[in-house]
């Protein structure tokens, strides 16, 4: 049977690590790359007598991530021990949530490849419980499979770290990568997490199963490990399926295991059978005492939550007139949606400030790798250069000379025009004058203007254009180039 034959299934389970200074124990630093093993200490190393002691701020970031995946905030929580025995953790066991984590039953919107145009499919998310971070394994080989050696950094143990367990209503890898990416966005609206892949801010691990279509059982599935950007996401789910059609095929029995992918070779690989949670053996943490998260703290909590990425698309399209796949990018970063508000509260054309945050200011930021608040051109400074062009001060062509200008030095954008001279010429006596010049310096394409050559006249505008250096207006350019061609005749 071909992978056609089956449905794919997939839950994914996301690691966030919050976005606080300290630890979620202690009061080591959080921050990334230190120097191996230089920030820790005896309570996130696990030593005897050291005891834990609940960062604050960890918790609330917790809730407000629930919140903003829809998710019921639990009254009452508590910790739990997960034991494991693996080099990164080295306390052998982990300070997790079991059976009360602080947020059950949420939700979010994806689209969908299987739906209509606009429609959206709700994803479930079983939980979202905080824990501590383990260390990280540094490898010897280009990858975990091609390894003899590894060794522990142990600054990220004890880092604060929300898990998020999807329910298993993922249906293709393209589904699970959006997932993925709507889930980044939401953590991002809410400031708890920065995120960051690369740096391993941000992780998943992939379950994935297939079973027979028109079946109700679920198959057998196997966890992918070690994927770190969305694009590796989609890979190895795609890797993953077309291996268990091929076992089903051969009628091999599936067993539950854990599976490794190598980015390199694009593969996935064995790594171990998978773990129950009997083989965690949990029990309720001895060094802390049960959570009560009291209703008025997350009724304070909720206030804080920005408007969240949907209610602004939905508010660009139908308030502002915004086609839908500008309204989607523009919201799909808190900053770039703020930036772009703040302007167009200033310079009241949504669709013109769109193209421009859009296109010129986001080519410019990916270009030169700056994020939005170390940008140097605020917004009421990009609309005073939109006010420019449409005072005719400016051409469109040379307002995104000045734009790169402003970008680079946050100079004035009135500055700029008067120290490089960029005032559009509209003077019609000027542009007659030019536009003769033009005419006289090329006989050759005004005889193929006048025997009906379109693309004569555009080579002479381009010619007036090269000539003013971009300053000419350009539909004055070619109304006066065609009344002085006819004059000529």
């Amino acid at each position: 049977m071909p992978l056609a034959d089956y449905e794919i299934v997939i839950g994914l389970e996301v690691h966030a690590e919050l976005r606080t200074n300290t630890k979620i124990f202690c009061g080591c630093s959080t921050k990334f790359g230190g120097e191996p093993n230089s920030q820790v200490c005896p309570v996130c190393l696990g030593l005897p007598g050291a005891l834990p002691v609940l960062n604050e701020k960890a918790l609330e970031y917790t809730i407000l991530a629930g919140l903003a995946l829809n998710c019921e905030i639990a009254e009452s929580s508590k910790f739990d021990r997960k034991q494991y025995f693996y080099p990164d953790s080295p306390k052998a066991y982990q300070i997790s949530q079991y059976d009360l984590p602080f947020c059950k039953k949420g939700w979010i919107e994806i689209s969908t490849d299987n739906t209509a145009a606009g429609v959206t499919k709700k994803v479930g998310i079983t939980r979202v419980h905080l824990e501590e971070e383990a260390g990280k394994l540094v490898h010897s080989g280009s990858g975990i499979m091609d390894s003899s050696y590894s060794m522990a950094d142990y600054n990220r143990c004890g880092i604060p770290l929300i898990e998020i367990v999807g329910e298993p209503d993922l249906r293709s890898p393209k589904e699970a990568r959006d997932y993925l990416e709507k889930l980044r966005i939401l953590l991002l609206y809410t400031g708890v997490s920065d995120c960051k892949m690369e740096e391993g801010s941000l992780r998943c691990d992939a379950n994935i199963s297939l079973r027979r279509k028109g079946d109700l059982q679920f198959g057998v599935l196997a966890e992918l490990k070690n994927i770190n950007s969305f694009r590796s996401v989609q890979a190895a789910l795609e890797y993953e399926a077309e291996r268990q059609a091929s076992l089903l095929d051969a009628g091999e029995k599936m067993i539950k295991q854990t599976r490794g992918w190598d980015e390199n070779k694009g593969v996935t690989a064995f790594m171990r059978s998978k773990e129950e949670a009997s083989d965690y053996r949990y029990f309720p943490e001895p060094d802390l005492l049960p959570v009560t998260v009291p209703r008025e703290r997350v009724e304070t909590l909720a206030k804080r939550l920005p408007e969240m990425p949907d209610t602004r698309r939905w508010r660009y399209v139908e308030k502002w007139g915004l086609p839908e796949y500008d309204a989607e990018l523009i919201s799909s970063s808190r900053e770039m949606a703020d930036y772009y508000e703040a302007t167009v509260a200033v310079y009241n054309q949504p669709k013109v400030v769109g193209n421009w945050v859009m296109g010129e200011l986001a080519r410019l930021l990916n270009q030169e790798h700056i994020e939005f608040s170390e940008l140097k051109i605020k917004p009421d400074a990009l609309a005073k250069m939109l006010s420019l062009i449409d005072a005719g001060t400016i051409s469109g062509k040379i307002a995104k000379t000045v734009f790169e200008e402003m970008f680079f030095s946050g100079k004035d954008p009135q500055a700029i025009v008067a120290e490089k001279g960029l005032v559009q010429i509209s003077d019609t006596s000027e542009l007659e004058d030019m536009a003769r010049r033009i005419i006289e310096a090329n006989p050759q394409s005004v005889a193929d203007y006048r025997t009906g050559k379109e693309q004569a006249l555009k080579f002479l505008i381009g010619q007036m254009m090269k000539e003013s250096k971009g300053r000419a207006n350009p539909t004055s350019v070619n109304d006066i180039l065609k009344q002085q061609l006819a004059k000529e005749r």
